[in-house]
């Protein structure tokens, strides 16, 4: 093995193992990978930002532009209300909002057809007394199997179409991933909706080996006179009242000391962990109550929860420094948290995707607010902005997407549909590119170079025959099996796009070694890349479904690996079927 090859697997290898520990920033980790490939010598200076020009990152751009349009005209808003006047069955809620995501995720980002169908789930479930987390999870899931039917359906397709066009001199067409992707999305979206209600059952029906999740929520709040708490040591709060606390506060100062020490007297302010509808229970039995409007409540008052989205403002952010709530009197009572890091006071709490806000204050001011900081409301909310009610931008991109079905490059196609809807004023294209979210898109664009080095160091070579001294690979199904495999075990630990690139390049080698036509590897790997079940941080979608529907890490498991034991055993025999 080369010096080139040695330092680029041991490169690429840094990077996913820091993609999935989530403590560094995507973008920096991909930005320094991009700078440390250059000093290795794996690519010429020239190519260092060639990224940022591919026609892959360009389009992932031009539709993540478009949705900001689409998501606007609150269509399926008035589908929400007049599918509850309906009442239809829970079946067929769940089963309908999945294949609703499913259905716009063909035609956008899965993080975007999410964001759209989800208040629509979530109505749709106050309405007909559905439990959320019978909802959240398979609008999720659905999402992603959505993607796998088109070229624009995950940017894991386009990128193993920009491969495929580079060794061939022709890439996939528009629904040339349909022939896979297709099946198992039905197949997919109805297997996880015959089994949800039986994994997330209502709490009155839950068997006794199964607790159903409520979310959990951070709080600070005062003990007020009279409180039942008084006299309480903080050790007995978890069995007599539910909570767990992690701080308590006397005037100014910290009671430090062993929790069997420590007693809540009156006015004590206490930090406390716990099930909302239990917070719920003590502020109505004036347990805690929590002083966040001592003049009374202000005009057009309103409490809204809200999602911190990838592309927020407000990530990396604690709540004292949360300007675009405070200087508009929108207070933050209380904080769900995916992954709880509690020092200090409720202030210092730090956000993260997926964290869940409570807020309350003027219903305009927050929806300002959201917009602002790219947050996603789980209720209807006022709009800060007119509702888009025209059709026009859904003809201009059906009229996008079949020109793409037709020949012309995405990238155009798209192109000319960011360029109609800003000359009809739809789109802001300042503030639109302001709002995207960059992260991702710098991930992207810097991975491509790193990904064509496997291919031209020859890493892909070396790794395909150590891979063929374990599989046959001179038999086509054998390869594609594998790729499919190793798709799948990465896609839950680093985003689908990092796998794409990564593995690309390895089945083209398979299938040269093979003497095989490489459009069958290369479907392999965008659907592995997709099937992203099993854990709650693979996918940006996994990560807030878990803080929306108070899910356990177990819970993704337990739901997920069925899914993808069918995905992958269906997603096998229909790339033998139509690609083989």
């Amino acid at each position: 093995m080369s010096f080139e090859q040695a330092s680029l697997l041991i490169l690429l290898l840094a990077m996913l193992v820091l993609f999935s520990f989530e403590r560094i920033r995507i973008e920096v980790v991909a930005i320094a990978g991009l700078l440390a490939g250059y000093a290795l010598g794996l690519y010429p200076a020239d190519q260092i930002f060639a990224g940022f020009a591919s026609p892959v990152v360009i389009t992932v751009i031009e539709i993540l532009l478009i949705v900001q349009v689409l998501a606007r005209a609150k269509l399926f808003d008035n589908l929400a209300a007049r599918w509850a006047a309906a009442r239809p069955s829970p079946f067929k809620v769940i089963s309908g909002t999945s294949s609703l995501a499913g259905f716009i995720s063909i035609f956008m980002n899965n993080i975007g057809a999410f964001a759209i169908t989800l208040p629509v789930a979530l109505r749709l479930g106050v309405a007909l007394s559905i439990p959320r987390r019978q909802l959240v999870m398979p609008v999720s899931f659905a999402a992603l199997l959505g993607g796998l039917v088109s070229l624009i359906g995950t940017p894991a397709n386009l990128l193993v179409s920009d491969a495929l066009a580079k060794a061939t001199g022709a890439g996939f067409r528009f629904f040339d991933f349909a022939y896979v992707g297709l099946p198992v999305a039905i197949a997919g979206i109805l297997l996880i909706a015959f089994r949800v209600r039986r994994l997330f059952p209502e709490p009155g029906a839950a068997p006794a080996t199964i607790s159903p999740g409520t979310r959990r929520i951070v709080v600070e709040r005062r003990v007020p006179d009279a409180s039942p708490l008084i006299g309480t040591r903080l050790s007995e709060c978890p069995t007599r009242f539910a909570i767990k606390p992690h701080a308590l506060i006397r005037g100014d100062s910290f009671v430090f000391g062993p929790l069997d020490q420590s007693v809540i007297n009156a006015g004590d302010v206490l930090l406390a962990e716990g099930a909302d509808g239990v917070f719920a229970g003590l502020a109505a039995a004036q347990a805690l109550i929590a002083d966040i409007h001592p003049h009374g409540l202000p005009p057009d008052f309103t409490r809204v929860e809200t999602v911190v989205m990838p592309e927020s403002t407000l990530i990396g952010s604690r709540v004292r420094s949360l300007e675009v709530f405070h200087h508009r009197g929108i207070a933050v009572t209380a904080l769900s948290m995916r992954i709880p890091r509690i020092e200090g006071r409720f202030l210092d709490l730090q956000l993260s995707i997926g964290d869940i806000l409570t807020l309350e204050g003027p219903r305009m001011a927050i929806a300002e607010a959201l917009e602002e900081s790219e947050c996603l409301p789980l209720a209807p909310t006022a709009s800060a902005e007119p509702a888009l009610l025209s059709w026009r931008p859904f003809g201009l991109f059906a009229c996008a997407v079949a020109a793409s079905a037709a020949g012309l490059h995405p990238e155009v196609a798209f192109a000319g549909v960011v360029l109609v809807l800003a000359l009809l004023n739809h789109l802001n294209i300042r503030q639109a590119m302001a709002d995207l979210n960059w992260p991702i898109i710098i991930m992207l664009a810097a991975m491509i170079p790193i990904g064509q080095a496997v291919a031209g160091t020859g890493a892909a070579e070396a790794i395909a025959g150590w891979l063929s001294l374990v599989v046959p690979i001179s038999h086509p199904l054998s390869g594609i099996a594998l790729i499919l495999f190793l798709a799948m075990a990465l896609t839950p630990f680093v985003n689908n796009a990092t796998v794409a690139i990564v593995l690309a390049p390895i089945a083209l080698e398979f299938a040269r070694t093979g003497r095989h036509a490489p459009d069958a590897y290369l479907i392999a790997v965008a659907v592995g890349a997709s099937l992203d079940f099993l854990t709650p941080f693979g996918h940006h979608n996994n990560t807030l479904a878990m803080g929306i529907g108070g899910y356990r890490f177990s819970d993704f498991l337990r739901a997920g690996w069925p899914l993808a034991a069918a995905s992958y055993a269906l997603a096998l025999f229909l790339l033998a079927l139509f690609w083989l």
